[in-house]
């Protein structure tokens, strides 16, 4: 007698769903990432749609994350060893199997190769073995063509959430995200999420709602207890000093989860993995802010450690870049602190 149960099988191309959460935080209106246990309800909501079955019935059997991963010694300089080990936490805590590849570092640039081919065979293996009903695949690559081609042939039907949208990035260059359109045209499911999600927030919809995280993003570092040290502000045409300097200045620009800091006689870089408290979106530009000099993987000074401070008092004369006390304050930082 066979099963009611539609077996649901979810496969990751981690880059490109990171990609699409960085977007919906940063520049959708949402101002919030993609919630892995509210895209599972809607997956299995969507399935059941599909499959004319009680929600009951479309159940997530298999997930599988992949994506390319750097080295524990450059993720922390790069700031993101932190990040890397939260997203690792919420994919354990939802039973995600996790696929890691190391990225190869090619003309001075690191690539992700192999990563497709490797979701790929797995996809089809677990497809056979498993008896999947359903593969929802979460790509826009045309790489993924022949794996849709071969699931077809097996009679396992293929479910694509696909996000079609273009944005300004921090340096003013257009990035576009869309999936391929053969690749559309392969699926027996092909999802608009783009579109789903625009009109579920406007319908107020609760599983469209449920796509999004509630809760403020944790900080890489947690404030400290102890009372911070009197910060000097900049003044003149200064450098902005060793790694370990302590800072407070003005935010001069934000865009795309970037920002600089004002620091004569060059602008200091963050990003906002370096917040220590506070959510990025909540950032306004003129805004103080208080950070220690860093050193980025470029070898070039940049902001760490930042956080939103009250605004100083200014005395009689003074200008918001001058002090009575024109100096800089240096302290001695753990290795924690200049992560």
């Amino acid at each position: 007698m066979n099963s009611p149960l539609i077996r649901v099988g979810v496969f990751y191309d981690g880059n490109y769903f990171l990609k699409i959460s960085d977007y919906y935080y940063f520049q959708h209106e949402r101002k919030a990432r993609i919630s892995l246990e509210g895209l599972h309800e809607y997956i299995r909501h969507q399935v059941a749609e599909e499959e004319d079955v009680d929600v009951r019935l479309a159940q997530i059997t298999d997930a599988h994350f992949f994506r390319g991963r750097l080295s524990a010694t450059e993720a922390r300089d790069k700031d993101r060893l932190f990040h890397d080990r939260l997203l690792d936490d919420i994919l354990m805590n939802l039973g995600v199997q996790t696929h890691y590849m190391a990225l190869k570092t090619r003309d001075g640039r690191l690539q992700e190769k192999g990563i497709d081919v490797w979701l790929s065979l797995e996809a089809l293996e677990l497809a056979l073995h498993k008896t999947l009903d359903v593969v929802v695949l979460i790509a826009g690559d045309s790489d993924y063509v022949p794996l849709i081609r071969k699931l077809n042939t097996v009679g396992t039907r293929v479910m694509l959430l696909n996000w079609d949208f273009k944005y300004e990035d921090f340096k003013g260059e257009t990035r576009v995200t869309r999936a391929s359109q053969q690749l559309l045209e392969q699926v027996t499911y092909p999802v608009a999420m783009h579109d789903v999600i625009d009109r579920g927030l406007q319908a107020q919809d609760e599983v469209v709602e449920g796509l999004f995280v509630n809760q403020m993003e944790p900080a890489a570092f947690a404030p400290s207890s102890a009372a911070a040290p009197k910060l000097a502000r900049p003044t003149g045409p200064t450098a902005a000093g060793p790694v370990g300097t302590l800072g407070m200045s003005t935010i001069k620009n934000l865009k795309n989860g970037f920002g600089f800091v004002v620091m004569p006689p060059n602008n200091l870089f963050f990003s906002y993995a370096d917040l220590t408290e506070g959510d990025f979106n909540d950032l306004r530009e003129g805004d103080w802010v208080e950070f220690t000099v860093g050193r980025n993987h470029r070898d070039e000074d940049c902001a760490r450690n930042v956080r939103k401070v009250a605004a100083p008092q200014l005395g009689e004369g003074e200008d918001e870049y001058e002090t009575a006390n024109a100096h800089s304050a240096t302290a001695e930082f753990s290795a924690t602190a200049e992560l």
